[in-house]
């Protein structure tokens, strides 16, 4: 997976990665990927939701340690 941007938003708790997410996703073009990086636990279940919400394609989430990667696709 050729990811084209990430972001690092660890040690930010909603509605931080969400917002930083959203700003950086306008800015790209369609189906390009982004990455965010996250501490929130709660971020997994944001994610979901913001995809849901946008539809924007969550094309990955998983947990690497204390992290918590996500991956989107724009629209």
């Amino acid at each position: 997976m050729e990811i084209d941007r990430e972001i690092d938003t660890r040690g930010l708790n909603c509605p931080l990665p969400i917002l930083k997410a959203k700003k950086s996703l306008n800015d790209m073009a369609s189906g390009q990927l982004l990455k965010v990086v996250s501490t929130d636990p709660g971020s997994m279940r944001d994610f979901q939701a913001f995809a849901r919400q946008t539809g924007n394609e969550l094309v990955d989430q998983q947990m690497l340690g204390s992290d918590f990667i996500h991956v989107l696709r724009r629209r």
